[in-house]
């Protein structure tokens, strides 16, 4: 009997204490936007709360789900039977279709954390001129300012195109500059003057004659000559990029028992430490394992201070060397770990990668 009294008092103690806590109720926790259009923009709502505890009520912190959700609310304390407020904003920009998103609120109630939900559909905007060609060069306007080729294997040609249009109210002319690096394409502008309302194509095609030297990524920009104006500046630029390799795909079964293998003794490169604005030379050693002779295609550095020389064919059984040269000028004093790339005719595995370490003082 005096365990089911002890045991009645311990609850009545328990709900009297819990009587005296903060308690946070919401007139709703749930909003349905139902459809909103994408070019309206942002859209708001908000859950107004009440605390009908006996303390006072501290929201700790209000998070959403995703970042396209912002929520604002009342930061001081709500005293017993005061009011406050959660403002949630949603951002429908890029977001077509059907959504749903929570917020969690963490507050010092007897009932730590609610959740709150947002939901709707956006009706996505209808494509404008704008949209469509968003990169602006004076008065011609054009979809993209990079044409990228992907992975190309070589002996094949490909061609990338761009549009470009004139959205202006007065007639625009068209050409473009190619500099250095651009012998391994040819172009061609579909108009070089465009009324009002008129689109064009810039075509490039990457041509494999031009290409037959020339393995793992490329990279070069061209400028377009709007109205007469050589601007060679950023604003006027196309970068042309991509990734040529060594299709192996022909070779028979006899030839691929014959091939070169490349193998390198390792992948770590470890030049110790540099003195500041010293050059420093380094190898990378490469063994040909397999038959016919290796030849190294390219070594590339992805580090302007470190210029690689390749060797010439390295015949089966013998090793050759990729040189290095380091120039730490006006590096600061610190860890530098940079990876190299060497691309040979090794059928089986044409691309390998090595790091480089060092250290300036």
């Amino acid at each position: 009997m005096k365990k089911l009294f002890s045991m009645a008092a311990m609850l009545m103690i328990a709900v009297a204490a819990m009587a005296q806590e903060p308690v946070i109720t919401f007139e709703k926790t749930e909003h349905d936007f139902g459809k909103i259009n994408e070019a309206d923009g942002r859209v708001t709502t908000v859950f107004s709360f009440k605390n009908e505890g006996m303390q006072p009520l501290v929201l700790s912190n209000v998070r959403a789900s995703c970042g396209c959700t912002t929520p604002k609310w009342t930061r001081e304390p709500i005293e017993p039977g005061q009011t406050g407020e959660i403002t949630v904003t949603y951002n429908p920009s890029g977001r077509p279709g059907r959504f749903q998103k929570t917020i969690t609120v963490t507050s010092n109630a007897t009932e730590g954390t609610k959740k709150l939900t947002i939901k709707g559909e956006v009706i996505p905007k209808t494509a404008t001129p704008v949209d469509m060609y968003p990169v602006k060069m004076g008065n011609l306007s054009m979809k993209l300012n990079v044409a990228d080729f992907g992975t190309v294997k070589k002996g094949v040609n490909k061609t990338v195109s761009i549009e470009y249009a004139n959205k202006t109210n007065a007639a625009v002319t068209v050409s473009m500059y190619a500099g250095q690096g651009s012998d391994m394409y040819i172009f061609n502008l579909s108009m070089e003057k465009l009324e009002p309302n008129q689109t064009g194509q810039l075509q490039i095609l990457l041509d494999e004659k031009s290409t037959q030297n020339v393995f793992g990524p490329f990279e070069t920009k061209i400028w377009m000559v709007v109205d007469g104006n050589k601007e060679l500046t950023d604003t006027y630029a196309v970068t042309i990029k991509g990734d040529l390799q060594e299709d192996f795909s022909a070779l028979t079964e006899e030839q691929l028992k014959k091939a070169p293998i490349a193998e390198l003794p390792t992948s770590l490169v470890d030049l110790g430490t540099i003195a500041a604005g010293k050059t420093v030379k380094g190898e990378i050693i490469v063994q040909n394992i397999g038959t016919n002779p290796l030849i190294v295609r390219r070594a590339i550095s992805n580090f302007d201070r470190i210029q690689l020389t390749a060797p010439k064919a390295i015949k089966s059984g013998k090793k050759g060397v990729v040189k290095m040269v380091v120039n730490t000028t006006g590096l600061k004093p610190a860890q530098y770990k940079r990876e190299m790339t060497i691309i040979t005719n090794d059928p089986k595995n044409p691309i390998r990668k090595v790091t480089v370490l060092f250290t300036v003082e």
